[in-house]
């Protein structure tokens, strides 16, 4: 959603690279830049005038002139206020002290309230609570039915007393469902409400009239990301019309600009507290500001991904891939590769994952094609292996890989080129695992592997100076060396050339040294 507002504040920084100190040109060009780039993204004007002031000012103080590194004080300056306009700190659920939390959801329609009411009961569920559905949409057809499903989908019961389709009275649907989780023992009430314009007088007092009747201890604004512009007005009518205490973000997986994002918080004061960004009930999760700025300056999200790994893997099966990796536990088979890539999978697309990473903001044009059905081509190909095969895929001759391609449907480049690929990786991971460093950067630990040391050359043996075979010629030579020895200069680490010898026993009776110690002074 935010790529095109990551690659123009990319190529902002990436002039500032280099440069010992920071010029007032340097500071207004990097403001006009980050300007442009914020009202591309559909952000609105007040929140890039304030912004931009902002990150200028700072720029202009001790913090910047007085670095090491201008560009890079820069850089944190403009994620610090980005941090502060996605509304500073993560904002969390206020429960109820006794009694169900009740949470009510309010919006335009289409902005996905229904199919998020369900994300959020798994949410809820996964946390350990236990959520009550309530089908308080009775306008839009087939809302009720809708919610039904959902509800089925992610294991929450759903409170449905009407059929909806412009039929019953939500407000009494709303205040029913508060008894009904008091006798059942939910202790936590999603109340799903019809959509409603921002200009619709009559909805708009339905939508407060739910929220007199249930006094409930959250009410959320959900907003659809895309929405651009319009998501401040939006917002703000719904603010004066029904209140409420935070925003959900929906969609945000899509290619729109993200402006709203960007633009509600700062505008209505009130915080964005989650977030969905997929179509899978799972694709939901807690708004963190440090995070989305992080992603938005390409500095990745470590923290979701790792957060989202702890999730879905299984601790034992990596525990058992780590150790016979280390040698400890077998060898690392195919049937080990496999199941390590299908953990892998159950976190998303590649596509997602990957962006996650630092700097991958460059590789985006390759991340976007990458074809996630290639972990099924691969997959296929080592089911079409016999036991023996994936234990040992040494054993894999040239008719071997014939029959797995026959059998797999694919080439049999594809089937040469994984078992390549497996070769390659498991010496990287057996070489991570033990140095703990990518391999190929000789001069780091674990980097690449224990290379043979190239002999060092030996020192060729110094010559002897020549000597003549003619006795005669041989003395005269001798008297010319010896005469040059005593014309040459003082000799700077011993007794000077010519000089008188040292009486050392007198040299150490003239210091008061101890007796005999005149032998260590020669």
């Amino acid at each position: 959603m935010f790529a095109t507002l990551s690659d123009r504040l990319a190529d902002t920084f990436k002039n500032l690279r280099g440069k010992g100190r920071l010029s007032e040109a340097d500071i207004d060009a990097t403001a006009r830049e980050i300007r442009i780039a914020l009202l591309e993204a559909d952000v609105a004007l007040p929140v890039v005038k304030e912004f931009v002031g902002a990150v200028k000012e700072r720029a202009r103080g001790e913090e910047v002139s007085g670095a090491l590194n201008p560009a890079q004080q820069v850089v944190k300056i403009v994620n610090e206020e980005l941090v502060a306009i996605l509304g500073g700190e993560t904002r969390r659920l206020r429960y109820a002290k006794t009694g169900p939390t009740v949470i009510m959801l309010a919006g335009l329609q289409g902005a996905g309230k229904t199919t998020l009411a369900a994300k959020l009961a798994l949410w809820l569920k996964e946390q350990g609570k236990s959520p009550l559905l309530v089908a308080a949409d009775l306008q839009r057809p087939n809302a009720v039915n809708q919610l039904q499903v959902n509800g089925e989908r992610v294991g929450v019961k759903v409170f449905a007393p009407e059929p909806g389709n412009g039929v019953g009275n939500p407000v009494t649907v709303a205040r029913d469902a508060v008894e009904e989780a008091k006798r059942t023992l939910h202790d936590v009430v999603i109340v799903d409400t019809a959509g409603r314009l921002g200009v619709d007088a009559e909805l708009m007092k339905q939508a407060a009239d739910i929220r007199d009747a249930v006094q409930p201890d959250e009410v959320l604004f959900v907003v659809d990301a895309m929405i651009g512009q319009d998501a401040v007005s939006t917002a703000q009518a719904f603010l004066d019309g029904v209140g409420y205490d935070g925003v959900v973000l929906t969609k945000l997986d899509g290619d729109a600009r993200g402006g709203a994002a960007l633009s509600i918080a700062s505008i209505t004061g009130k915080p964005v507290m989650f977030a969905s960004n997929g179509e899978k009930m799972s694709d939901f999760d807690l708004f963190h500001p440090d995070r989305m700025a992080s992603r938005i300056l390409d500095m990745g999200d470590m923290l979701t991904l790792i957060e989202q790994a702890e999730k879905t893997f299984d601790a034992d099966a990596a525990a058992k891939a780590a150790a016979k990796l280390t040698g400890q536990g077998g060898e690392f088979t195919l049937d080990d590769f496999l199941e390590q890539m299908q953990q892998v999978r159950k976190l998303g697309s590649m596509s997602k994952i990957m962006g996650m990473l630092p700097g991958m903001g460059q590789f985006r044009d390759q991340l976007e094609n990458f074809d996630d059905r290639e972990i099924d081509r691969i997959q296929a190909v080592i089911q079409s292996m016999t036991p023996a095969e994936r234990a040992n895929p040494k054993m894999i001759d040239g008719s071997r890989r014939l029959r797995i391609a026959r059998g797999s449907g694919r080439q049999v480049s594809d089937v040469n080129q994984l078992v390549d690929r497996f070769f390659e990786a498991r010496k990287m991971m057996q070489s991570m695992a033990k140095g703990g460093g990518m391999p190929g950067m000789p001069g780091m630990p674990g980097m690449g592997g224990p290379k043979r040391a190239k002999a060092k050359p030996q020192a060729k043996k110094a010559k002897g100076a020549k000597r003549s075979g003619n006795p005669a010629k041989a003395a005269q030579e001798a008297a010319a060396a010896k005469q040059k020895a005593a014309a040459s200069p003082a000799n700077p680490f011993g007794t000077p050339a010519g000089a008188e010898p040292v009486d050392y026993e007198q040299a150490a009776a003239a210091l008061n040294l101890p007796k005999d110690f005149s032998k260590y002074l020669k």
